[in-house]
């Protein structure tokens, strides 16, 4: 699916009819006892910082999305039971976090318990103007810091809806979110008599992810290899995490800056595959991703060492494969760009960084960044920079995402970090990138995503002067 904002998800004039969990059904969470299953330290990371951030003034909308069609005419109805259905399947939806003094504890739902509750939002003759609706009703309720934090729409016309769907990030990853849009199809289509959609067996659940993860992670200390790892690359950060190192035009000391979003092709289908094929001696199109990044922002800064934190997906069991929730790490990595030649010795220094470090994503982060003791007191959502590359090809319906404009949606708000995403669709490559918005960030972002663009193509097209 393609990432980018609600302003370029090709949102159209409708009537707007919105879902979120019944009062009855957060009269019943209010009654519930803890639940034992701790959060993940990453929902519980995203949680404090999100109360760091707004306690120093500013609210931050941090949610993650889905769009898609559905052809028309479309019942409600049906949608509304495949709605709920989708719900109560994946169990972290129906879970929330209370503070107990300055302590995360958890609570779920049983699924008999939960319910949707359906308004009609009225009719939006202008796209802007429905697109600032559904923004400001995202950002409200899909907020780390309340619960429920999920919220459906649909805008309907005579052809179809457009459904969007939205979350706080806690609960769902990009992998997750790109699942969603065949999930709903095939409840909704199950569903011809009207009668409660088929859900199957339910998936794995991430409220149980993480309370192995958890207990994995809490059986190490100080002295464990991997904190020994990140307490050397953090020292080689000068003491923080690393960010995109070039200039992005920010005020030393100044306020958290807005955000801007880009988002574009980077190849076609024939292309992807051909750079796909280049770099797979090397460790396929995330090592070709992250060599030309070392290059390019070589070039455009200046720095003799990159240094990033690559995410991963941590579902490495099968069992976590079709569960919703927030299955990411991060693992360190570092490239000498200063003594690098070229193109494929770019990427044998990453292929070894990769080698060498990626099972370190398997270990929170925010568990490492709590036994090293450094005070990282968050003044920003994002604690480092990212630069992400997915294939997203053999997800469920990923041949019809275009038919269906169907689209991954990023809340673009504020931030000083660079995060980057590549992801492979069946088209071809797609970059999106949210950075500060600054006039040189801008330029910057520019330059890199054209030389991007321009290695990716080099490669494909056997061109020695990049490869060599």
């Amino acid at each position: 699916m393609r990432i980018t904002d609600i302003q370029r998800c090709e949102v159209r004039p409708g009537r707007l009819v919105e879902w979120t969990l019944s009062p009855a059904t957060v009269a019943a969470a209010t009654a519930l006892p803890e639940d034992s299953r701790p959060p993940a330290y990453i929902q519980e990371s995203h949680i404090r910082t999100a109360r760091s951030v707004r306690e120093d003034g500013l609210f931050v909308p941090t949610w993650l999305g889905a769009a898609f069609d559905l052809p028309g005419p479309v019942d409600l109805d049906a949608l509304e039971r495949a709605l709920r259905a989708w719900t109560v399947r994946h169990e972290t939806l129906r879970s929330g976090f209370r503070w107990a003094g300055d302590e995360l504890r958890r609570f779920t739902l049983d699924a008999a318990d939960v319910s949707l509750r359906r308004e009609e939002a009225g009719h939006f003759a202008d796209a802007d103007t429905l697109v600032r609706h559904l923004q400001d009703r995202f950002d409200t309720v899909a907020d780390a810091l309340r619960w429920p934090n999920l919220i459906y729409a649909a805008v309907v016309r005579d052809d179809g809806a457009s459904v969007y769907l939205a979350f706080d990030h806690s609960n769902v990853d990009a992998y997750s979110v790109q699942r969603i849009p065949a999930e709903i199809h095939d409840l909704y289509a199950a569903d011809p008599a009207q009668t409660a959609p088929a859900a199957g067996e339910p998936p794995a659940s991430y409220v149980d992810f993480c309370r192995l993860e958890r207990a994995h992670a809490d059986g190490i200390d100080g002295r464990h290899a991997v904190v020994d790892r990140w307490r050397d690359f953090i020292r080689r950060c000068d003491g923080t995490l690393p960010n995109f190192p070039v200039d992005l035009g920010l005020e030393p000391d100044g306020p958290l800056p807005r955000q801007r979003m880009l988002c574009e092709p980077l190849a076609d289908a024939d292309a992807a595959a051909a750079f796909e094929a280049y770099c797979r001696p090397y460790g396929g199109s995330l090592a070709g991703v992250l060599a030309a990044t070392a290059l390019i922002v070589h070039e455009l800064g200046g720095r003799p060492v990159y240094r990033t934190v690559v995410p991963f997906h941590t579902r490495v069991k099968s069992r976590w494969a079709e569960s919703v929730g927030w299955y990411v790490g991060g693992a360190p990595v570092e490239v000498p760009v200063d003594r690098l030649h070229g193109f494929p010795e770019a990427l044998r220094a990453v292929r070894a960084e990769l080698r060498a470090n990626r099972t370190l994503a398997r270990m929170p982060l925010p568990r490492v960044l709590d036994l090293l003791g450094a005070d990282f007191r968050p003044s920003s959502p994002d604690l480092y920079s990212i630069v992400s590359y997915v294939d997203t090809r053999a997800l469920p319906g990923a041949g019809r995402w275009a038919e269906l404009k169907a689209y991954g949606l990023l809340r673009v708000s504020y931030g000083d970090q660079v995060c980057v995403w590549v992801n492979r669709l069946p088209e071809g490559l797609w970059l999106a990138s949210r950075y500060p918005d600054t006039d040189v960030a801008a330029k910057t972002m520019r330059l890199y995503a054209e030389r991007l663009r321009d290695r990716i193509a080099s490669v494909a097209h056997g061109s020695l002067s990049a490869v060599s």
